[in-house]
């Protein structure tokens, strides 16, 4: 393993553009240095956290090699210990990067290590981030809870107002954090915006001190947007949710410019937040390859389900890409796009229950939800998306329980708000669920 380069005598095809997208996640890098796997037709797992190393000299080769671009140029890998590196993440970085359209991509055992590890490497006592005013639970907690501690300040706006974003840039700003559609109330912000006012701030600046923008894209996932085309700097994603596409593995990813491959590469290692073998073989087999399929099963569920909704004397709003009544309709038409150019709205739902004020709204949303979990059989009680099984959950309640009721709107956050992540079964089945749970409040 890694010993030498592929010695098959296949025509490389990665590259090639005459196939689709969609036949590049089947098949990836064909040929790659970092495995001879040539006559496997599924890439093999490796289940060797150390691997044997032929002398000193070839030891402290691999050892020169980790973090050191210069070093890696052209040559094939030395693995030395899974923390560093091993096949199996390698080949799914290669592919992630590849479809982001990002230089390079490192590994994580989470999304939060990946967010971690990125704004960790971009920042420093001192320094600024600007996030949006809409975060995922565990996001919002670490900008809010840690960075303080670290004298890191984060200012939180409204970036869907370009004006907000250029008031709040300052001196000190080194990171522009954001995620569109964001969570749980998928507001869509314009990456090609954002980028542009970054760059005119960044026109005066020293490479060192530029500013970088970040961008979760777990809710899209690269199927539906791809932000490094857009302008962004870097792309996070959880792989536990759509890329991974089944729920059974834990992972997140980082992918932006070589130039910081070999900071992320030692961040990882000293802070050890590393995608295990397993996880990293599976996504690779299994969700990547999958993704297309499962993609377009879930938008095409999820533009009916969203319309069904839309209508309902119970709801009092639906926030979806795909409906011509969403605020940021225009918008998500032109970003949110599938490899062939065509509009995919995602497969995440955001609806809220009326009520007469938001704590008879968060009310009615816990009874909504409990009805779910005890009598629902095509939708299941739980915090994640993606799954091939629909999710639902009230953030109020559940994943953003950790912003005080007064706070919640300053969040973006309705009280009787619920997120609905559309899965793989027959529209119709959820619809006859849906139906029976919206009649029981």
């Amino acid at each position: 393993m890694g010993k030498g380069k592929n010695k098959s005598k296949r025509k490389n095809h990665d590259k090639d553009n005459r196939y689709s997208m969609d036949t590049h996640l089947i098949y990836g890098k064909n040929i790659s240095d970092k495995w001879d796997y040539s006559h496997h037709v599924t890439t093999p797992i490796s289940s060797s956290t150390t691997f044997r190393l032929d002398s000193v000299e070839r030891g402290a080769e691999g050892f020169q090699q980790f973090a050191n671009s210069a070093q890696q140029e052209g040559k094939p890998p030395i693995y030395i210990y899974d923390r560093l590196g091993e096949p199996n993440k390698d080949l799914l970085e290669e592919n992630l990067a590849y479809v982001e359209k990002g230089e390079m991509a490192v590994s994580f055992a989470t999304g939060m290590g990946a967010i971690s590890a990125v704004l960790g490497v971009l920042t420093k006592s001192g320094d600024e981030i600007v996030a949006h005013k809409t975060l995922y639970g565990c996001t919002l907690s670490l900008l809010t809870n840690w960075y303080p501690r670290y004298n890191i300040p984060v200012k939180q706006v409204d970036l869907t107002n370009e004006e907000n974003l250029k008031n709040a840039l300052s001196e000190k700003t080194k990171v522009v954090y954001f995620e569109t559609p964001s969570n749980p109330n998928l507001d869509i912000i314009n990456i090609h915006r954002v980028a542009k006012i970054v760059n005119q701030a960044n026109k005066n600046r020293e490479e060192k001190d530029r500013i970088q923008i970040v961008v979760d894209n777990t809710f899209a996932t690269p199927y539906c947007q791809r932000p490094i085309e857009l302008g962004a700097d870097f792309v996070v994603h959880s792989l536990t949710k759509g890329i991974g596409g089944f729920g059974t593995d834990l992972g997140g990813i980082v992918i932006g410019p070589k130039k910081f491959k070999d900071a992320i590469l030692l961040y990882r290692k000293d802070f050890g937040a590393v995608l295990s073998t397993k996880s990293a073989w599976a996504i690779l087999t299994y969700g990547l390859p999958s993704l297309p399929v499962r993609q377009k099963r879930q938008i095409k569920t999820a533009q009916r389900i969203a319309e069904f909704l839309n209508y309902h004397p119970k709801i009092e709003k639906v926030n979806y890409p795909g409906l011509r009544t969403f605020k940021y309709h225009a918008l998500a038409k032109k970003q949110m796009v599938d490899f062939n150019g065509n509009f995919a709205p995602g497969s995440l739902i955001y609806f809220v229950l009326k009520g007469k004020n938001p704590k008879e709204s968060k009310e009615i949303g816990r009874r909504f939800m409990n009805y779910i979990a005890d009598n629902a059989y095509t939708m299941t009680l739980a915090v994640s998306l993606g799954h091939t099984r629909t999710l639902i959950e009230h953030p109020a309640s559940m994943t953003h329980s950790l912003i005080s009721a007064d706070e919640l709107i300053e969040h973006g956050i309705d009280a009787g708000g619920i997120r609905l992540a559309i899965g793989l079964e027959d529209e119709n089945d959820l619809l006859l669920d849906l139906d029976a749970a919206l009649n029981s409040i």
